[in-house]
């Protein structure tokens, strides 16, 4: 079941800028409606949501958080196999793949390419068979953030 949009949204778009799959539209200023068919479930519109307006799968109400506060992906280049199942879970495609400098290594290691473009979803990390990657919350962010 996929994510839904209450009578409470105020047709501010912010949710349509953050879908990574195109499943949200409407006019401005009248409440969006949310494609069942194309909803990934990543959680992007409730998150940016400034009236709360989204519900999730399981009809709970979401919660507004700032985008600073996003998880991240932080990779454990130890246990990654460089399968790039991460990358193509990715829905915001903002992974890619890089060589370790100075190294005989012919892999490829996924990186954080475009920090501003990742919705925070955690297919990533679901995905990934080894368990290599770990989702959090920029520790900078945190400390900025308890002043």
């Amino acid at each position: 079941m996929a994510f839904t949009i209450t009578e409470a949204c105020n047709g501010c778009g912010a949710c349509v800028k953050f879908c990574p799959v195109g499943a949200i539209h409407g006019e401005k200023h009248e409440v969006h409606v949310i494609e069942d068919i194309l909803c990934i479930e990543c959680g992007a519109c409730g998150r940016i949501c400034p009236v709360e307006a989204v519900r999730d799968q399981f009809g709970k109400q979401c919660v507004k958080i700032r985008k600073s506060e996003w998880e991240k992906p932080i990779f454990d280049y130890e246990k990654c196999i460089s399968c790039t199942i991460c990358l193509d879970s990715c829905p915001a495609g903002c992974l890619d793949l890089t060589h370790v400098p100075n190294s005989k290594d012919p892999h490829g290691y996924p990186f954080m390419e475009n920090e501003k473009a990742c919705i925070g979803c955690g297919f990533c990390a679901l995905e990934c068979p080894t368990d290599a990657i770990t989702m959090i919350i920029p520790e900078g962010q945190l400390m900025e953030d308890a002043r």
